[in-house]
């Protein structure tokens, strides 16, 4: 059995929004489209966790540098996800098989 020491860091709506640089309602409303994760205590107030700061700031230059609409984001960040996903099983295939890379 493993016991967890401590809780695990989770930060409230104001500090998230301070540590992203983006203004809390716009954090409401990444979560409310499902961009981001955040859990709801009973009280109805949003935590997030510090992995979470990363997704924020990968929406915000999606969205600046290519004037994307927040719907497509939500696409685009899931293809960019899959495209990850592909190219590390690519990665462990040719490692595995002993293949050389082509770069």
């Amino acid at each position: 059995m493993t016991y967890t020491l401590m809780r695990p860091l989770r930060l409230d709506l104001d500090s998230f929004a301070r540590l992203t640089g983006t203004h809390p309602e716009l954090i409401r409303r990444l979560v409310a489209l499902g961009l981001i994760e955040a859990e709801q205590d009973a009280y109805g107030a949003l935590w997030f966790l510090p992995a979470q700061i990363a997704e924020v700031g990968r929406i915000r230059r999606l969205r600046a540098a290519f004037s994307l609409n927040y719907a497509s984001i939500g696409l685009v960040c899931d293809l960019l996800d899959r495209i990850a996903v592909l190219e590390s099983a690519m990665h462990h295939r040719s490692r595995r098989l002993g293949d050389r890379s082509w770069t």
